[in-house]
């Protein structure tokens, strides 16, 4: 069974190619952006808007740091810069340039990783970028936003055209169930409660968001209630959502295709220590790197699925 069919979700678009589609969208309304790419328009989906807009967008090449430095003098200028890459060469190739050109000036530049996480699969590890979500939180005053599906992608990116201030918006490479209509609210920093539940709450971002609702599905079958909440911003992290599923329903689960440390979970640890102390496990590709592969062979090497999202909820809730 396909991931969000357990719990009757319809096929969507991969978000990177929904946030192709926003942002050439948004460029006759907000004639202020301009497009930083890496020589990657094609798989970033950027050169929609360089098509639309050649005068406004800018390859710099395969040299990540330039294109980050680049994007700074233009936010300083003024412009709404959008940088787009590979998730693993934007934040770990040009991370002391988004350090010092954006984040340490609070620059208005908006950067957008793609072919994030394990699931671009034969692409391999030198190209899953499983630890970006934790480099960008580390920035200050770095907002962090990881969207489930194409509707609320092309809302993110709406959103992060309108926010002021440094953010990185988080894209993968396979297409993903449709969660959300066309008319559900995004609001940068609130989470979104997709399935009600009183016995656990499971909180996750990007594709996770699909399985985990699978996961209560299923649950549901065999007598357990499941609260599902799409954590879609990593940074600042709705810590009252936190605090209401830690309070309501003593135990959370957090799934996330991320490294075990610096991302979501950490995130949710950190919110849920300071407030309601509970009982936490964890889905993720936990501390190594994964391999060149099939996407869905690798989610399932890697322990990124519906089932484990279950075994983890019978773990946390074995009180």
């Amino acid at each position: 069974m396909g991931i969000g069919e357990k719990s009757g979700l319809s096929p969507g678009p991969a978000t990177r190619d929904a946030f192709g589609k926003a942002l050439e969208s948004l460029g006759e309304r907000f004639p202020e952006i301009v497009v930083v790419d890496g020589d990657v328009g094609n798989s970033t989906r950027t050169e929609a808007f360089a098509k639309a807009f050649p005068d406004r967008a800018f390859n710099v090449g395969i040299a990540e740091a330039n294109m980050v430095g680049v994007a700074g003098g233009l936010a300083s200028c003024g412009k709404i810069p959008v940088v787009a890459s590979f998730a693993a060469f934007l934040l770990c190739n040009a991370y002391d340039q988004i350090r010092m050109s954006v984040a340490f000036p609070s620059q208005n530049v908006k950067l957008v990783g793609s072919h994030s996480g394990i699931s671009i699969g034969e692409d391999g590890p030198s190209q899953m970028g499983i630890e970006d979500v934790a480099l960008a939180c580390s920035l200050a005053g770095m907002t962090v936003i990881v969207p489930a599906d194409g509707v609320s992608t092309a809302k993110a990116t709406e959103a992060m055209i309108e926010w002021d201030g440094p953010m990185y918006l988080r894209l993968g490479r396979p297409a993903v169930p449709q969660i959300y209509s066309e008319d559900s609210e995004f609001t940068i920093g609130r989470a979104n409660r997709l399935h009600e539940g009183d016995d656990v709450t499971i909180i996750a971002n990007g594709l996770m968001v699909a399985m985990a609702l699978d996961a209560a599905a299923e649950l549901e079958e065999r007598g357990l209630s499941a609260r599902v909440l799409d954590m879609h911003t990593v940074k600042p992290i709705d810590e009252q959502a936190v605090a209401e599923a830690a309070r309501e329903t003593r135990a959370i689960v957090v799934a996330e295709e991320h490294s075990a440390h610096g991302g979501l979970g950490s995130a949710v640890a950190v919110a849920a220590s300071k407030n309601v102390p509970v009982p936490i496990a964890y889905v993720n590709t936990g501390d190594t790197y994964a391999e060149s592969g099939d996407p869905d062979g690798l989610l399932e090497k890697y322990g990124l699925t519906t089932e484990r999202i279950v075994e983890a909820v019978h773990r946390v809730t074995a009180r």
